[in-house]
């Protein structure tokens, strides 16, 4: 079983940053395709970006290319998402998730953070 859990969110001003952080506990992080997801009020939740296990390989949604960056940091179990020149749009909770070898989906998921950007 893999634990995640999110931290980082909050009210922001729109232009303004935010870092989310996800950390993972159990199995081997490494092995993880990992990827952060949202969801506003109303709407369903939908793809934000994913990294690979090592970092090699990002995808991002063309709805946040350019603004929203996805890293890790295997040493620390942990996946970030650095969100520059936020738009109220962007409220939403946020949620990662993990996507263990030999699954194609994902399986794990945390309890989502709240990131609001007042205009």
């Amino acid at each position: 079983q893999v634990q995640l859990v999110e931290s980082g969110g909050g009210l922001v001003q729109a232009g303004g940053s935010l870092r989310l952080s996800c950390v993972a506990s159990g199995g081997t992080f490494t092995t993880y395709f990992m990827g952060w997801f949202r969801q506003a009020p109303g709407k369903e939740r939908e793809f934000v970006a994913s990294i690979s296990g090592y970092g090699g390989t990002t995808y991002t949604a063309d709805s946040v290319k350019g603004r929203f960056t996805i890293s890790r940091e295997n040493a620390k179990n942990t996946v970030y998402l650095q969100m520059n020149s936020l738009k109220p749009e962007d409220t939403a909770v946020y949620y990662c998730a993990a996507d263990p070898p030999g699954s194609s989906q994902w399986d794990y998921w945390g309890q989502g953070t709240q990131v609001t950007v007042s205009s």
